[in-house]
């Protein structure tokens, strides 16, 4: 029988997360395909995979980044519907279902996602947000998302998990990369992962792509997956914020250079270079700390 949902995981030492993530998806009463695409990964995460039931394994020479990795998987994937997966995630038999149901309610649905928790049950940031344009930035970073409530359009905090959880499916600007369903016809409409992001911000840019075409992004708060965030980038935070800052740069860029005085712009430049400064010692700090035995990393 033909699978109905292609799962695409990009994985990178994600060590015994990856074998369970695959076995909590072996339990979806729906017919799968999971394809795991390896970027190079130095742990033994892939020993646990072979002799599974509908798993491929690609694996990657070198650490090619998320988006590539991700277009990999979906050139071999059969399926009409591809979720796109983090190897970090656990999810429940009926999750799948419930976003196909959500997928196939209006044609113009093309990508899907479902609420993303902690081990804790808390909700986590990115399942469901607003994009994070420069000016929305400006007002998280500097904190004037609390005058919201008097001006709530000049204000908009785009986290928007802080807003109460939805009692069904709602329409939302932008999901996260964790887990994307994904129709394929909608792909094949608005192109492939945009390449030129290493990590991160990559799923901002294609929510941007899929809305200018026309498809609907809907957040469905039944289904829940726990998601052990960083999981696979935790030991290099700094080459992680690296290529995150950077993706940002390219995502404002990409779709914003026109809406903003070049003044502005160039502003917003300065921030998100001084802003990875500052995260970039602070990592820093930490490392040289646990090293001279000050703190418990």
């Amino acid at each position: 029988m033909s699978a109905v949902v292609s799962i695409i995981i990009v994985n990178y030492n994600a060590g015994e997360f990856l074998r369970d993530c695959v076995d909590s998806l072996l339990n979806c009463p729906l017919e799968i395909e999971i394809i795991v695409v390896d970027n190079a990964s130095t742990d033994s995460s892939l020993d646990a995979l072979p002799g599974l039931p509908c798993v491929q394994i690609i694996k990657n020479p070198t650490n090619v980044g998320f988006a590539a990795a991700c277009n990999s998987g979906a050139h071999v994937a059969a399926a009409p519907f591809l979720l796109f997966l983090n190897p970090d995630c656990l999810v429940k038999p009926g999750m799948l279902v419930k976003l196909l149901e959500s997928m196939r309610v209006d044609d113009r649905v093309g990508m899907v996602g479902g609420l993303l928790v902690n081990s804790d049950g808390t909700e986590q940031a990115g399942g469901r947000r607003a994009v994070p344009t420069p000016w929305r930035s400006f007002v998280r970073a500097f904190g004037l998302y609390h005058l919201e409530s008097r001006w709530p359009r000049l204000f908009f905090d785009f986290h928007l998990h802080k807003q109460p959880l939805p009692d069904q499916p709602i329409e939302v600007e932008a999901i996260s990369g964790a887990c994307m369903l994904i129709k394929r016809e909608a792909m094949n409409d608005v192109g492939p992962w945009d390449e030129g992001y290493f990590l991160h911000v990559e799923d901002l840019d294609w929510c941007m792509r899929f809305r200018r075409k026309g498809w609907k992004i809907m957040f469905v708060p039944s289904a829940q997956i726990t998601h052990a965030q960083g999981t696979c980038s935790r030991s290099r935070p700094i080459f992680v914020e690296w290529h995150k800052h950077k993706g940002m740069l390219r995502f404002y860029h990409k779709f914003f250079r026109h809406q903003y005085p070049g003044v502005l712009m160039w502003l917003v430049v300065l921030g998100v270079w001084v802003r990875f400064g500052g995260v970039a010692v602070y990592y820093t700090a930490r490392r040289a700390g646990q090293w001279l035995g000050l703190g418990r990393g």
